[in-house]
């Protein structure tokens, strides 16, 4: 089937702060194509810019990419459609830009995060920092869900974790706006555009919280080298298997971003589309515990907070109709994978009973796939059920304030009462 694209143009911030039901149709016109459609890059200043990527739409086309990694790098980078230069990727060159065996090793060391030890201490924490949230917001009330509630939790359990101490956690959230929010001017107070000026602010700022970041992981590993009191950055700055100063540094800005980023967005949105559906939630609420697992994945199918990541061939390959050549740039857009008619039946309808619900929400199968995956599904299931426990009736009052952004789906502030 042959479908008209010569208006979509995916590498325009603007697309991306089109109403989301637009953005929506748009990638269904995409997977009706014969093949990926391929789109120029945009010549950032000071950065550079290569020839373009093809934008992968289907869910067949993203987990084979996924899958074969060997075939589909993510070296040199896997987060940014730009070449990442090195004043950039001393900080946000993690092991999500590496291949094997560079990416193994450090997968291998950073993975003592999320050992059932770990991850049974952490529940016990998860519990008490949803309990503190909760409290706050009932004595505050209403007002902003994601300022409130769903930003403060995944920042809390992480930074506990790595044992950051509570007073820095707001710095902490601050410079993680700023990273996932460069486009947004609310984070950044720039005007996202590609004026010359504006984005070389843009770039002094997400160097600046970068450099925040991992400023504070390096100082914390230093105390904790030799010494460790048991938290995070003390398993793994010692043993004889350790992460460098540098690794520590880009590994706290990665787990602090993707960890804090994609379950705040999923909780926001969650409430969202649980208001939007109010027999899907009297479903959950009539028996949370049974129905709970399914919502956690559909929220995370439906709303995706994470949209893409980038991919290069490292040899000739054919897939999906199109011929790819070595060096070529491919995106995964999981936003447009996870709404697949071929794989998903209505995949516009939120279903909590969608069995089987194969989404690549936490990116498609091999070696990338999310490492923190299980803790931002506990991170969900405690935060709505002490929600639905101690505010019933709570529920969003109005459209969701989104992040503009063509890296993550997220939302800034979500009115809600309760």
């Amino acid at each position: 089937m042959t479908v008209d694209a010569t208006d979509i143009d995916l590498s325009e911030i603007s697309f991306w702060a089109r109403p989301q039901r637009e953005r929506v149709e748009t990638f269904r016109r995409l997977r009706a194509l014969d093949r990926p459609v391929f789109t120029r890059e945009n010549r950032i200043p000071f950065v550079g810019h290569g020839p373009g990527y093809y934008a992968l739409v289907r869910h067949a086309d993203v987990s084979e990419a996924s899958r074969n990694a060997g075939l589909f790098s993510s070296e040199p980078t896997a987060n940014s459609i730009v070449d990442m230069p090195r004043w950039l990727a001393v900080y946000f060159g993690s092991m999500i830009n590496m291949d094997d065996p560079r990416h193994a090793r450090l997968r291998r060391i950073v993975s003592r995060a999320f050992t059932p030890r770990v991850l049974a201490k952490m529940e016990e924490d998860l519990q008490r920092a949803a309990t503190r949230i909760v409290d706050e917001a009932i004595a505050e009330g209403p007002g902003d869900f994601v300022t409130q509630i769903a930003a403060r939790l995944p920042v809390q359990v992480i930074c506990d974790m790595m044992g950051v101490p509570p007073e820095l956690h707001p710095r902490v959230l601050r410079a993680t706006n700023v990273i996932l929010g460069n486009a947004d001017a609310e984070y950044t107070g720039i005007e996202p555009t590609l004026n010359r000026w504006n984005v070389a602010r843009g770039l002094v700022a997400l160097l600046a919280a970068g450099r925040e970041l991992s400023r504070l992981a390096i100082r914390l590993g230093r105390e904790r080298r030799g010494a460790s009191n048991g938290d995070l950055v003390g398993t793994l700055v010692n043993g004889d298997e350790h992460l460098t100063p540098q690794e520590l540094g880009s590994f706290f800005i990665l787990l602090v971003v993707a960890g804090s980023e994609t379950t705040r967005n999923a909780i926001a949105h969650g409430l969202t589309l649980l208001t939007g559906n109010p027999g899907q939630r009297e479903l959950l609420t009539g028996d949370f515990e049974r129905y709970i697992p399914g919502a956690v994945e559909e929220i995370v199918r439906h709303s995706t907070p994470v949209i893409q990541f980038r991919r290069t061939l490292t040899r000739d390959h054919e897939m999906g109709g199109q011929h790819y050549r070595e060096g070529d740039k491919v995106l995964l857009f999981y936003n447009s994978a996870n709404r697949d008619e071929a794989v998903f039946t209505d995949p516009d309808v939120f279903d909590i009973t969608r069995h089987p619900n194969p989404h690549v929400g936490f990116g498609g199968p091999g070696p990338h796939y999310c490492l923190g995956a299980h803790l931002a599904r506990r991170e969900i299931t405690v935060m709505f059920r002490e929600l639905f426990t101690r505010m019933p009736r709570i529920r969003s009052t109005g459209e969701p304030d989104p992040l503009l952004s063509n890296f993550i789906n997220g939302v800034k502030h979500l009115p809600y009462g309760a």
